[in-house]
């Protein structure tokens, strides 16, 4: 068995090849060669557990991650975890990786799939809602998805928005990276919008004209009461694509939409079937969404993706 902590996890693979990976976990979702239970969601006052156990044919596993949002102002991160991947035969523990790091890299990876297949190929600007490490995370794999020129950024929090730009401009050089001091802003420099916030307020201005000709990717709202998206943006698509269909349980960018009646369930479609039809928006759609909420799915292919190549270069802490 062996460990494998968050340098590791970020040096061993590259972004295309995570893309890739989450590429063949929505091929298995559609092909049912798995068996992934409903994910145990605890709440527990203003802390959060989520423990998501997934069986694949060749190997299966299980992420435990807690979620402490006052974290930051004891500095330490919101997100921490464990992945623990296991042999498919026998039972036995093969590898543990660190949960936050590998849940940063894959929800990176499908926004980066949702910009390879949902965005015009020429777009090169991108705008983004949020300066966690989800955030972060996004732009690295936007980038690989496109070829980007420009990226703006918003957050609340100026002098959090400050020192993000920063880190992103030094990971992402040739690219031109800037504060955004409004939404509006953002929103008139940006083809493609990234949301990656914990919002129960739509961070995006209830404005059609300003949303219009955009491609929208939703991360941030994983709970019932969280909201990214305004009521305009839902007249402006005729489909959503989303991750998962267990979304529509879990995200109020879904079920208040739903329950509302601005989108019907018939115009949601998940991305393995999309992807499988070979699934294109087409020119002629000119405002887009894709919505993530996750699923343990996504952690173990690219769980197994790293951890088979960490055997391949030697990489890794032995512990038995």
């Amino acid at each position: 068995m062996i460990y494998l902590g968050a340098d590791m996890l970020q040096q061993v693979a590259s972004p295309d090849e995570i893309m890739d990976a989450i590429e063949q976990a929505y091929a298995i979702e559609t092909s049912g060669a798995f068996e992934m239970p409903t994910r145990i969601h605890i709440d527990h006052k203003n802390t959060t557990l989520l423990y998501m156990p997934c069986f694949l044919e060749n190997i299966f596993g299980t992420k435990m991650l807690t979620l402490f949002p006052e974290n930051p102002a004891k500095g330490k991160p919101v997100i921490n975890g464990l992945v623990i991947l296991n042999d498919v035969d026998s039972g036995e523990p093969v590898a543990i990786l660190d949960g936050a790091k590998l849940t940063a890299l894959r929800t990176g990876a499908v926004g980066g799939v949702a910009v390879r297949h949902t965005t015009p190929k020429n777009a090169d600007s991108v705008g983004l809602i949020g300066t966690g490490v989800q955030g972060y995370h996004q732009l690295l794999f936007a980038a690989s998805a496109r070829k980007l020129k420009q990226i703006t950024v918003f957050d609340l929090d100026c002098n959090k928005l400050k020192q993000f730009c920063e880190m992103a401009g030094n990971s992402l050089p040739g690219i031109k990276i800037s504060a955004a001091a409004t939404v509006e802003e953002l929103l008139a420099e940006s083809e493609i919008v990234i949301t990656a916030t914990p919002a129960e307020i739509p961070v995006l201005p209830d404005n059609e004209q300003l949303l219009q000709n955009k491609c929208y990717i939703g991360i941030g709202s994983y709970k019932p009461e969280m909201r990214e998206f305004p009521r305009a943006l839902y007249n402006l698509v005729d489909k959503v694509i989303i991750d998962t269909e267990h979304g529509l349980k879990e995200s109020g960018d879904l079920i208040t939409p739903l329950n509302e009646g601005w989108i019907e369930r018939a115009n949601i479609i998940e991305c393995g079937k999309f992807l499988t039809n070979k699934g294109n928006y087409g020119e002629e759609a000119k405002t887009r969404l894709f919505k993530s909420v996750g699923m343990a799915l996504f952690d173990i292919v690219v769980g197994e993706l790293i951890y088979r190549k960490a055997l391949e270069n030697n990489l890794g802490i032995k512990l038995t």
